[in-house]
C-alpha cells in the first residue's frame, strides 16, 4: 500500500482541514429505537458535514495541500464529491467545473449549483462524467480532484477515523458504505487493523465485493437506488491494498433494505439520509450484518443530499 497513507499523515491533514470542516456528532442510540432487537449502537452523523456529506474532507485536503492553477479545479461526481469540491472552491476563492452524469439527483445538482460552480451533465454514469472531466482538465489546465483515486482524498476521508476513535475509543466494529472506496480506504488507513471495518454495498453495484472475488479492482455493476453515490464502476487502485489488509468481506444490501433503513432513521432519529448515506445502517437494520454478543458497533451515516420526502 502507498506509504503516504498512514495514520500520521491523516493526523497532519486533520490539522490542515480542521478550520474548514465540521466535527460531526457521534450519537448514542439503540436498535430498539428502530423497531429492532435492543442493541446499543453509535451513529456518526457525517451527513451534517458541509455540503451534505463526508466528501468535504477530501475536497479541502486537495485544495489546501495541492497547488491550484488559475484555471481552478475540475471534478467528476455522482453528486456529493462535486458538491464538496464546489463548496471548498467557493470558500477558498477558486473556480470549479463539475461533471456529473444524468443519474445525479436533482437535490445534488441544486446543491452543486448553489456553490457557484459550472455544472456539466454528461453521460449516464459516473465513468462517463469522469472521462469528460479528464478531457476538460487536459485542455484547460484545471486541477483534477478525483473522488477516490488521489492520496489527498483518502487522507481527508481518513480524518473521520480519527474523530470516531476519539469519540468512541473502545469501538469494536465500524460499518461503512463503499462506492469508489476513498472513504473506507482512508478510514482503514487510520485504524490499520485495530478495529473491525465492515464494508457495505448495494447489490446492484458490488464494486469491492467483486474486487475481492477477482483479487483486484474490476468493472462492476452500476445500478440501484444509490447509484449516484455508490456506483463508480470499480474501486480505486489506491484503496484496494488497504481493503485487502484491513476490511471485512462486503455485506450486500438490497434497494428495499436501503429504503427501509432511510425510513427507520427518519422515524427513530428524525435523520434524513440519502440512499448511499443509509446503506451502512441498512446492513445492521436488515440483519445482513449480525453483531456478536457484546460487540460495540458504530455506523457511519455518510450523506444526506436527498429530498426530504424521497423515502416516504
Amino acid at each position: 500500500m502507498h506509504p503516504a497513507l498512514s495514520a500520521s499523515s491523516i493526523a497532519e491533514v486533520e490539522r490542515t482541514i480542521r478550520p474548514h470542516v465540521r466535527r460531526t456528532p457521534m450519537v448514542a442510540a439503540d436498535m430498539a429505537d428502530f423497531d429492532r432487537e435492543a442493541l446499543p449502537i453509535r451513529l456518526k452523523l457525517e451527513l451534517l458535514q458541509h455540503s451534505g456529506s463526508f466528501k468535504a474532507r477530501g475536497a479541502f485536503a486537495n485544495l489546501l495541500r495541492r497547488e491550484v492553477p488559475p484555471a481552478g479545479v475540475v471534478a467528476a461526481s455522482g453528486g456529493n464529491h462535486g458538491a464538496a469540491v464546489a463548496y471548498a472552491a467557493q470558500r477558498l476563492g477558486r473556480q470549479a467545473n463539475i461533471f456529473v452524469p444524468t443519474i445525479s439527483s436533482p437535490a445534488k445538482l441544486e446543491r452543486i449549483r448553489s456553490y457557484d460552480a459550472n455544472v456539466h451533465v454528461v453521460g449516464e454514469r459516473y465513468a462517463d462524467a469522469l472521462t469528460a472531466s479528464e478531457t476538460f482538465a487536459a485542455s484547460s489546465g484545471a486541477l483534477q480532484v478525483h473522488a477516490f483515486e488521489q492520496i489527498e482524498t483518502l487522507l481527508g476521508q481518513g480524518t473521520l477515523g480519527l474523530e470516531i476513535e476519539e469519540d468512541y475509543p473502545d469501538i469494536h466494529t465500524l460499518l461503512v458504505a463503499v462506492g469508489g472506496g476513498g472513504l473506507i480506504g482512508g478510514i482503514a488507513a487510520w485504524f490499520a487493523g485495530r478495529i473491525r471495518i465492515v464494508a457495505v454495498e448495494p447489490e446492484g453495484s458490488p464494486t469491492l465485493f467483486d474486487a475481492f472475488a477477482a483479487g483486484r479492482p474490476v468493472d462492476s455493476g452500476a445500478e440501484g437506488i444509490a447509484a449516484d453515490s455508490l456506483a463508480p464502476k470499480r474501486v480505486g487502485e489506491l484503496m484496494f491494498p488497504l481493503a485487502k489488509a484491513y476490511v471485512q468481506k462486503p455485506v450486500l444490501v438490497s434497494d428495499d433494505d436501503i429504503r427501509t433503513a432511510q425510513l427507520a432513521l427518519w422515524n427513530g432519529l428524525r435523520v434524513v439520509a440519502e440512499p448511499g448515506g443509509a446503506a451502512a445502517f441498512a446492513a445492521l437494520h436488515s440483519g445482513k450484518y449480525k453483531p456478536e454478543a457484546g460487540e460495540r458497533v458504530a455506523v457511519l451515516v455518510c450523506g444526506g443530499n436527498t429530498a426530504a420526502v424521497s423515502f416516504r
